[in-house]
């Protein structure tokens, strides 16, 4: 399997929750109300799964290891293009959670703002996938031997991995700091 495999495998699991996330703002559009615990389990899919695993497999092994090729200059602005787009959705994930923490402190006003977030986010996320699957991952192969190409994969299983651990672990230093 190519390492990019693993990666296009993640994107459908992302494009159903931007589906459900979709549901949502159309429920809060047609209701005027937020349901909050479905804001925080869509926050915590996206850091998790969408940001930490996902985009860290790609930030931390893929874009690292393409950073010591030569690039040519299209992939190079893709890439660059891909890192900016990965800032953007922690920012808006961020404006999310402050909207919604706004939300349930009575701030009726926050409705109108966690609506433009869940708008952004279900806009961005399927436009920077097709950007991923269809104009870098399958070209971006070409640089790398075969031999790296099995390594690279063999890191994304490692990655993988250590990430449960580093979830809870930080979920448990959370709830000690509460103490």
């Amino acid at each position: 399997m190519m390492p990019i495999g693993p990666l296009m495998i993640e994107h459908r699991l992302i494009e159903r929750m931007v589906r459900l996330m979709k549901e949502d703002l159309t429920r809060i559009s047609e209701t005027g109300r937020i349901d909050p615990v479905f804001i925080d389990v869509a926050v915590d899919f996206i850091r998790s799964y969408a940001d930490r695993c996902h985009h860290g497999k790609e930030e931390d092994i893929l874009f690292r290891d393409l950073g010591k090729k030569q690039l040519s200059s299209e992939h190079k602005r893709v890439m660059d293009e891909l890192m900016e787009e990965h800032v953007y959705a922690r920012k808006t994930t961020r404006r999310l959670v402050s909207a919604k923490e706004r939300y349930i402190q009575g701030d009726k006003d926050a409705i109108e703002e966690i609506m433009a977030c869940l708008g952004e986010l279900t806009r961005f996320y399927p436009a920077h996938i097709e950007k991923e699957d269809r104009r870098f991952f399958i070209p971006c192969m070409d640089y790398f031997s075969k031999q790296e190409q099995a390594a690279m994969l063999q890191q994304f299983w490692q990655f993988d991995r250590k990430l449960i651990h580093e979830k809870y672990r930080l979920v448990v230093e959370q709830l000690e700091k509460r103490s």
